[in-house]
């Protein structure tokens, strides 16, 4: 049977699936950073430009936050199927999850070009900034289908044991947009829609190769038209473990939302770029960890669904050495190296004094966080997805949106204590995500069911 993750050692399957992820994350981060980084480089208006930029960044968190609904609500629920041997129900989950990701991207579409202006306005557009985040999303939003289907769908490939095809996905498209940005933007004179332009293009070219692998004869399991023909109680177990994942990136885009809306208040546009600045860092320093969560979870949940417990618990040891070392290392870098990391977006001067203070106090303790993710892939490889929703909104909607409301009118703490209520909400959901696992799941994989098998 093809990648058949019930042999071998644990750790070499996360890896080998892991450090393709890993890359493929990279690559496809790139799609927005690179963005970012000739738009914080542009003459004369590069600060405003690139707050405007930060200003879509809500309604790009929850485009993706639907594919993440469809994708990788599916995609745990294709393995543990997949490791029970039950091969046209993890067909039809496929084909039922792209159907809804192109169902929702067309009505996504429609809904955000019709409502974009008061849209940016309530996530603390200014005059100055709005004509550059209206000229980005206005072209970002004709490509939301290609959005979902190259995001939604990779997590299929990947969780099949295809990971350097996943990654050769992004790499196509990363690679178009990293040659056309310049292109657009400098050459056409295009600014900002020329990074709009250059990136739906990408995610096109993408979403296509996706297509063109999951309808072909390597995959495991093919895209039908069958497979596609819409079965509500089966979309509700997708909805219903996909449903962290949503939660997770809905409450990440309305966390942005008031961050934006509050350093509007307290610091004004120069803030709001600071912002986009530490949300485009943490972005690329979170990679690492998301690329071995993502892989443990197609690992640990074919385990799981072939009886192998004792393999889901090392699988779970290792997920979290990784990523706690890692994270450590990660706040060293932002500690020592403040500066550097700016200057890849912004060299304005007004914009790295006040943005080195602000940087620190965000990323400090910033290794808590990997218990948040690492304890959220156990729920989410298991198919706990009640868990996996609770803790998702306890981090974001429960402690960051209040504490970033109110501890800028605390002390006096004002911006500071926009920046300050990550590391908290870290510090308290990582650990009670992290614990929590560890009381509940952990427990219950001592020993291997009698009649394990692999499918």
């Amino acid at each position: 049977m093809k990648n058949d993750f019930s042999k071998g050692s644990v750790a070499k399957n996360i890896l080998n699936l892991a450090l393709p992820m890993t890359l493929a994350q990279i690559i496809n981060v790139l799609y927005n950073v690179v963005d970012r980084i000739y738009i914080g480089h542009l003459p004369n208006a590069s600060t405003l430009a690139l707050t405007g930029l930060g200003l879509t960044f809500p309604v790009i968190t929850i485009i993706s936050a639907f594919a993440n609904l469809f994708g990788m609500g599916g995609a745990p629920l294709c393995s543990i199927a997949r490791g029970k041997g039950e091969h046209d129900r993890a067909q039809k989950i496929m084909g039922n999850s792209f159907s809804t990701l192109v169902i929702s991207g067309v009505v996504l579409t429609v809904v955000c070009l019709l409502f974009k202006e008061p849209i940016l306005y309530a996530f603390g557009a200014s005059s100055d900034t709005f004509p550059y985040a209206d000229d980005y999303l206005s072209i970002y939003l004709l490509g939301s289908v290609f959005v979902m289907v190259s995001l939604g769908m990779n997590s299929f490939i990947n969780s099949q044991g295809f990971a350097k095809m996943g990654m050769l996905t992004v790499l196509l498209g990363a690679v178009m947009n990293i040659v056309l940005d310049p292109i657009f933007i400098f050459l056409f004179n295009m600014g900002v829609r020329g990074a709009a332009l250059a990136t739906i293009i990408s995610q096109g070219c993408s979403a296509l190769w996706v297509l063109r692998f999951l309808t072909g004869k390597k995959t495991i399991y093919r895209l039908s038209l069958s497979s596609m023909r819409l079965d509500f109680p089966l979309i509700r177990e997708i909805t219903g473990l996909g449903m962290s994942g949503f939660i997770m990136s809905v409450t990440n885009g309305a966390v942005q939302v008031v961050c934006n809306a509050t350093l509007s208040l307290y610091g004004g546009d120069l803030y709001l770029g600071i912002m986009t600045v530490i949300n485009s860092v943490r972005e690329i320093l979170t990679l690492p960890v998301n690329g071995v969560t993502n892989a443990a979870q197609p690992v640990m949940g074919f385990n799981y669904g072939a009886g192998k417990y004792t393999r889901v618990r090392q699988g779970i040891k290792f997920t979290a050495i990784v990523c706690i070392a890692y994270t450590l290392a990660a706040w060293a870098l932002t500690l020592f190296f403040p500066a550097q990391f700016i200057h890849l977006f912004n060299s304005d001067p007004a914009l790295i004094e006040k943005g080195i203070p602000a940087m620190h106090l965000y990323f400090f303790g910033f290794f808590m966080m990997s218990l948040q993710f690492a304890g959220q892939s156990v729920f989410l490889a298991l198919g706990r997805s009640r868990q996996a929703v609770f803790f998702s909104l306890f981090r974001k909607a429960i402690i960051v949106i209040p504490l970033t409301l109110f501890l800028p009118r605390l002390w006096g703490l004002g911006v500071n204590g926009v920046f300050l209520a990550e590391p908290v909400s870290n510090f308290i959901g990582g650990g009670a995500c992290f614990l929590t696992m560890m009381c509940t799941v952990w427990p219950q994989l001592k020993h291997d069911l009698p009649d394990s098998h692999s499918a």
